[in-house]
């Protein structure tokens, strides 16, 4: 195995391990699952800085490390919706490289439109588990898709949020965080 590949696994473990931890710092959570806690970041960081896959690759670690410490289970397809496809799908903020990008507001622009790139993602999978198989939750008279889709943006607009502001202060402030030495600028 070559360094650098050997650096990017080590930096995809570290990045999981530190979604995991820091989705239990929970700012409030939902009564029927979906919380507000600061886990998009470091799937989101190691997204952007070693690409799609390797974002893909952590988000779903995340998703199953986060089924095996506890999770609402209905079905095994709510299963995979819930945890490593939807935290896979945040790995789609890998999809634009900052790497391409000179200048501030350019990079913080192309940075808030990766992360929705992965939050749209996120909420497509829980959008439809939603629907699916926590549809008897919905008030009588309200349309079960207007319900899922406020339930599940109400926790994830504001998640989206507060990692966008955390990624641009660490744009801003240890940009080194989001590039691999290969890609610095001088």
């Amino acid at each position: 195995m070559d360094r650098q590949r050997l650096l990017t696994l080590l930096e995809m473990a570290m990045m999981a391990a530190l979604a995991v931890v820091f989705s239990q710092i929970k700012v409030f959570e939902m009564p029927q699952g979906g919380s507000v806690s600061l886990v998009m970041v470091p799937i989101a960081l190691i997204a952007v800085r070693r690409g799609v896959v390797a974002g893909i690759v952590t988000g779903t670690i995340v998703g199953l490390l986060q089924l095996m410490l506890g999770s609402t289970i209905v079905d095994p397809i709510q299963l995979l919706l819930d945890y490593p496809l939807a935290f896979a799908a945040l790995g789609l903020s890998g999809l634009i490289r900052l790497s391409g990008y000179e200048g501030k507001k350019q990079r913080i622009m192309v940075l808030w439109s990766s992360l929705l790139i992965g939050v749209i993602g996120r909420f497509m999978c829980h959008f439809i588990s939603g629907i699916v198989w926590f549809g008897h939750y919905t008030p009588e008279g309200t349309p079960v898709a207007w319900y899922s889709f406020v339930y599940n943006i109400t926790y994830l607009l504001p998640e989206m949020i507060i990692s966008g502001v955390v990624l641009t202060v660490v744009l801003g402030s240890a940009s080194s965080l989001l590039f691999p030495a290969r890609d610095r600028l001088a």
